[in-house]
């Protein structure tokens, strides 16, 4: 029997991409581990972002490359989506039960923000992560209605508010405080002093991301919430439209002022096909995500259709991952999440818990 080495697995390894990382296994520093015994190979990864729809995959390519080796008969696979928490915006304070944050933006309205984000939500859960989504929108909350949740939040000390739990996601949103009709007639300054609020105040359990949707535009409101609400990366969601992409690059723009990361762009209603002779049309333009992303050297992390099924399930609190799982549409979605999720992976790491806390006490 030829006696396989370390070295041989290794140089294998580095054979197989990781194609959410966009990087090979050895590279992107995934292998923790490697047991050799006999024929018998062990790899331990450590994926660093949730992967549950793509791990299988990546055990076939990974058995597929090991098992080319002579030597080698058996390949098993152990790996651990443990998500660690990733830096914020400089002189921005960390929240304790939130590991990650994801603002996902656009510099328009009208482009499928809200809809992608609560989608995103639902497929990163879907991945095998625990996360939250918050509606940053006070002017126009529609995270209640897309979740099917119009329950108003409890409050056990009076001071703390519970979030509100669907298709269990945890969720707040102004939505939840006041009644659908109600305009927030608000100021800027009241704005940004009750999404602090809305953020701090709410008894997040342990999450390893928390979905921010923010308000539609580029302006004073925005900045504002950006510079003052921890941030770990942001999505770009904008239409192949030109004019959409024109305010898409100033929402990218204000995340390279205020120093958050911009893990990459999603292209919304990209392509109609018709549901009767199944035409394809690109009714808003082809190929302008792909270029804006080519011209600001971030990721198309991919594409949407422009379908019915998405604008009625978020239109009767059925969302789309929640509610058709195993459809081509929701592969898209988790796709998505687990591309971005990846890319956040790949930013430092923030390791202000583990700092010793130092408490002076008078003797």
């Amino acid at each position: 029997m030829l006696k396989t080495s370390r070295e041989t697995i290794e140089m294998a390894l580095a054979e197989v991409q990781d194609i959410n990382l966009e990087q090979d296994l050895i590279s992107a520093g995934m292998v923790k581990d490697i047991r050799i015994d006999g024929d018998h190979i062990k790899i331990f990864l450590r994926m660093g972002y949730p992967a549950s729809g793509y791990v299988d995959a990546l055990r076939e390519n990974i058995t597929d490359r090991l098992q080319r080796i002579p030597g080698i008969k058996a390949v098993e696979l152990e790996t651990d989506a443990s998500i660690e928490a990733h830096a914020v915006q400089r002189g921005v304070k960390t929240m304790d039960n939130v590991k990650n944050t994801i603002a996902v933006a656009s510099g328009k309205g009208g482009v499928g923000k809200s809809t992608t984000a609560v989608n995103l939500a639902l497929a990163l859960q879907a991945e095998g992560a625990k996360v939250g989504i918050l509606d940053a929108d006070i002017y126009g909350p529609s995270q209640p209605r897309m979740l099917g949740c119009h329950a108003k939040p409890e409050s056990p000390d009076g001071k703390s508010i519970e979030p509100n739990v669907s298709f269990k996601l945890q969720s707040m949103s102004i939505g939840y405080l006041v009644n659908e009709e109600t305009p927030m007639i608000w100021r800027g300054p009241m704005v940004t002093s009750a999404l602090e609020q809305l953020l701090g105040d709410t008894n997040w359990s342990e999450l390893d991301y928390l979905i921010m949707d923010l308000p539609p535009g580029t302006g004073d409101i925005q900045l504002t919430l950006c510079q003052k609400i921890p941030v770990s990366g942001a999505i770009i969601v904008t239409t192949p439209q030109d004019i959409a992409l024109l305010d898409a690059r100033k929402g990218l723009k204000m995340f390279e002022k205020v120093e958050v990361p911009v893990l990459g762009i999603v292209e919304n209603m990209s392509t109609h096909i018709c549901s009767e002779c199944g035409h394809e049309e690109h009714i808003f333009g082809a190929g302008g995500g792909r270029q804006m992303a080519e011209q600001y050297e971030v990721d198309l992390l991919g594409s949407l259709p422009l379908d019915i099924s998405i604008r009625e399930g978020v239109d009767n609190g059925r969302p789309t991952v929640a509610m058709q799982p195993d459809s081509p549409l929701a592969a898209t979605y988790r796709a998505i999440a687990r591309k971005a999720a990846a890319k956040l992976s790949l930013r430092a790491k923030d390791y202000s818990s583990k700092f010793p806390k130092i408490v002076v006490e008078n003797a």
